[in-house]
């Protein structure tokens, strides 16, 4: 469990695959992502998180070792060339990707599955490193055929903490669990304002609280935009909304603008 409420820190998308919907092929080349990388450091970001695999809607699976040719030449270049210390998250629902990302320097596992690979736990706890346990309804292929929930805040709420009963059976300690809602992951537009709404029940079970609303397509269809990246000042809103209900871990592709909209809405909150 987090022992104390600390100052929000933002987490900055990665992704080194073809097919991302919002930045899809534009960091598969070592050298791009590590540009990019510097450019969030720059920016002010707290750490990075490294995905080779697709999760927006539709997105079919990808081989573990695709994905490992894709990550960890990446992680490998950002601990050498970069950093020694900046915290790395490999965003991966599978065991094997992980080990190999953790062994080539990540710390961190963000698994929008919140461990539904058999072998995933096991490797966290192995590692003792902190997870990234997400809701997600389907897998992203299928989670937007027909989404349903009566009531998302507490129907997610159960199942997260459901799985996190699995992550302390396997091992991992509770304060390496980390929460995230997985806006935009099997969800319609209702129950994404529903859970943004309610954030402070999930940072209210005591563990530290993930929110990624960065450029999703709910968004979207509020403010008439089309075009993802024309979203950032929609996601900062969100960024502002969630550390005042608590939320500690802020995953966005937009460093510079979510670090200001945090960073005010600290300033507010400290002062209450």
């Amino acid at each position: 469990m987090a022992s104390k409420f600390q100052k929000p820190r933002i987490m900055g998308i990665l992704n080194v695959t073809p097919d991302s919907f919002s930045d899809g092929g534009q960091y598969t080349a070592v050298d791009n992502a590590l540009r990019h990388c510097r450019f969030m450091l720059e920016e002010g970001v707290d750490m990075i998180d490294v995905g080779g695999e697709s999760t927006r809607p539709g997105a079919r699976p990808v081989p573990a070792a695709e994905q490992i040719r894709r990550v960890v030449p990446v992680i490998r270049a950002i601990r050498e060339s970069l950093s020694e210390t900046l915290e790395i998250s490999i965003d991966t629902t599978l065991a094997e990707v992980a080990e190999a990302a953790l062994q080539a320097g990540a710390t961190l596992v963000n698994d929008v599955s919140a461990g539904a690979d058999a072998g995933m736990l096991d490797v966290v706890a192995g590692h003792r490193v902190p997870i990234v346990l997400m809701h997600m309804q389907g897998t992203p292929e299928t989670m937007q055929e027909n989404p349903f929930y009566e009531d998302p805040v507490r129907e997610i709420m159960e199942l997260l903490l459901a799985r996190v009963e699995a992550a302390t059976r396997a091992g991992i300690k509770q304060e390496n669990i980390i929460l995230d809602p997985g806006i935009g992951f099997g969800k319609r537009k209702q129950d994404n304002l529903e859970l943004l709404a309610h954030l402070q029940q999930f940072v209210n079970t005591g563990f530290p609280v993930l929110l990624g609303t960065s450029r999703k397509r709910f968004m979207g269809s509020i403010c008439q935009v089309e075009t993802p990246s024309e979203l950032v000042t929609a996601t900062a809103v969100t960024t502002a909304l969630g550390v005042m209900a608590g939320v500690q871990i802020f995953r966005v592709h937009d460093v510079r603008e979510n670090r200001q909209a945090a960073d005010i809405a600290w300033a507010i909150k400290q002062a209450e």
